[in-house]
């Protein structure tokens, strides 16, 4: 199949579609006229491409993953299992400094209302 029908087909962008053939997540074959041609496992492909990103992935750990998928064994599954659950502790050290972060401006919200209170309160100087 043709870029177009792919990306229609995997409910995606043909631009996503470029995008992971140049990332390297993805493989074409080229006519004579230099248009790309897809299998049609590609869709199924895209689809889980997009399924790692919607994890959180970047697409250089999609790289290391997708081995795991073409060629399935019980240490390429051992290591997929290790590198997402290096992923979940990159993920939630994020979520906890966005926490503190918004804890912090919390913070600061708390000051500023009790600073305006004050001020508001306050005698006008004349």
């Amino acid at each position: 199949m043709r870029i177009g029908e792919l990306a229609a087909r995997a409910h995606v962008s043909v631009r996503s579609v470029r995008y992971y053939e140049e990332q390297g997540l993805l493989t074409s074959t080229r006519s004579a006229s230099g248009q790309r041609h897809y299998p049609d496992t590609a869709v199924e492909r895209v689809v889980f491409i997009q399924l790692l990103y919607a994890g959180g992935l970047s697409s250089r750990t999609i790289v290391e993953l997708l081995p795991c998928v073409d060629a399935p064994s019980e240490a390429n599954s051992d290591f997929a299992l290790e590198r997402m659950e290096l992923e979940r502790d990159r993920l939630s050290e994020r979520i906890a400094d966005l926490l503190r972060t918004r804890d912090a401006l919390d913070g600061l919200m708390a000051t500023a209302r009790a600073y305006r209170e004050q001020v508001g309160t306050a005698p006008a100087a004349g």
